[in-house]
């Protein structure tokens, strides 16, 4: 029998990317999308079933139909659409994986897992180390929002992978996935007319370009390259940082620093009209910023991405309206400024 691949998320453009990227490399006999409500993105061949992770029917679906790798995709910060929210969220990513990798644990069919993860397991302190690497123990574990289903996430498919160790588990910790069509959190920052931040704060930032995320994922779902390690954690990052007022500058988004204190209650009027998830770990990574080694991702897993960290960024400033301030012009003033501040 031929390979049989199950993906959750389908719902998601960049799972629907992942899932008609996959079938260009014809490895692959049979391939099923699973998720809650029919997806709005093509799926080319594959094979649409709606079904909830969360519900131990998933188990009967991976028994039925042979599953021999599964794609854990659906470990996402936001909801999709305007009835989502933010508990529907959590209890897919968190209620979800521990139902998956139950029916996982039981199939005997299954023998590799790929789980789409986050950087946002390292958090955000204010004596974090300059760079992350997989071995990293976070200083302070996240105490909420997505960084904090992350975690849980993690914890999971470690206990899975012990149970279950004839299984290949490769787990993928992304960087803030941006583009023209991304809707992380971040994404969705950076969409504001003026981007709070922390008033005499200017974090480091990674970002990795949504094709990038796609061909990685293809890689450590396919079959592995010679002389490369797919199992494993792995740091995925476009090379090189950006600081937060650069990444302003290149959108042309004026800033509007605050103390900690108005932040929260600005993070707080956000979420309750819906526009992005300014939860307290994304102001911890609004203050203190984030940065990840990515040797590994090169030397074990054999990738190296197509896009820079600004390389990515730009891609997604291009696709944006303009803001506010011609980015030439606020260029211009916030180095004016910077300038005389060094002066005196």
């Amino acid at each position: 029998m031929g390979r049989v691949v199950l993906v959750t998320g389908a719902g998601r453009q960049l799972t629907a990317r992942f899932i008609r990227r996959v079938q260009r490399d014809g490895d692959i006999d049979r391939l099923i999308a699973v998720d809650v409500q029919p997806p709005a993105h093509q799926l080319g061949s594959a094979e649409f079933i709606a079904a909830d992770i969360r519900q131990p029917a998933i188990g009967r679906l991976l028994a039925e139909h042979h599953v021999d790798t599964v794609v854990h995709m659906d470990v996402n910060g936001t909801p999709i659409g305007p009835r989502g929210s933010r508990t529907s969220v959590k209890e897919t990513n968190v209620i979800g994986t521990m139902q998956l990798l139950g029916a996982c644990q039981k199939a005997p069919s299954v023998r590799r897992l790929v789980v789409k993860s986050s950087t946002n397991v390292y958090g955000s302190a204010p004596r974090d180390p300059a760079v992350f690497v997989e071995s990293t123990v976070a200083k302070a574990l996240p105490s909420g929002g997505f960084a904090k289903d992350a975690v849980e996430v993690e914890g999971y498919v470690r206990g899975f992978a012990r149970r279950r160790p004839d299984v290949s588990v490769t787990v993928l910790r992304f960087a803030n996935i941006l583009g023209p069509t991304a809707d992380t959190p971040l994404a969705e920052y950076f969409k504001l007319p003026v981007l709070p931040t922390v008033f005499g704060y200017d974090p480091r930032l990674q970002f990795v370009h949504e094709d990038d995320a796609v061909e990685v994922l293809a890689l450590a779902s396919g079959e592995p390259r010679r002389g490369s390690y797919s199992a494993g954690t792995f740091n995925i990052a476009g090379g090189g940082v950006l600081l937060l007022s650069q990444c302003a500058r290149r959108l042309g988004r004026p800033t509007a620093p605050m103390l900690l204190p108005a932040i929260r209650w600005a993070g707080s009027a956000l979420r309750a009209v819906g526009v992005t998830d300014f939860s307290p770990e994304q102001i911890r990574l609004l203050t203190h910023g984030r940065v990840v080694r990515t040797s590994q991702m090169r030397e074990m897993l054999g990738f190296t991405p197509m896009f820079t960290t600004a390389e990515a960024f730009g891609d997604f400033a291009g696709s944006q309206p303009p803001g506010l301030l011609p980015p030439r012009t606020l260029a211009g003033a916030v180095d004016r400024l910077q300038e005389a501040v060094r002066h005196g």
